[in-house]
């Protein structure tokens, strides 16, 4: 006996562990958890496990890109104060 082909699958994500979301982000794990406590990643905690969502990460990580301005033609772009 198969299963049914004609029924939608779900497949859930593959949750991340705070080890690998400070490895996809190049920071140490110590700031992935100072991100948590401060409630500024958004995670999902399971009993005393922490675990993200790779989707919600990549989302958390686009709205928080600051965009820089475009420069004026001619003119380098300003590097530090004077």
């Amino acid at each position: 006996m198969t299963a049914p082909t004609d029924s939608p699958t779900t497949e859930l994500p593959r949750l991340l562990n705070i080890t690998q979301v400070a490895d996809h982000l190049g920071v140490n794990v110590r700031h992935v958890r100072r991100l948590v406590y401060e409630r500024r990643i958004p995670f999902i905690k399971w009993g005393h496990l922490i675990r993200f969502d790779p989707a919600d990460v990549q989302r958390w990580m686009k709205e928080n890109t600051v965009q820089l301005p475009p420069t004026r033609p001619g003119r380098p772009p300003a590097v530090g104060r004077r």
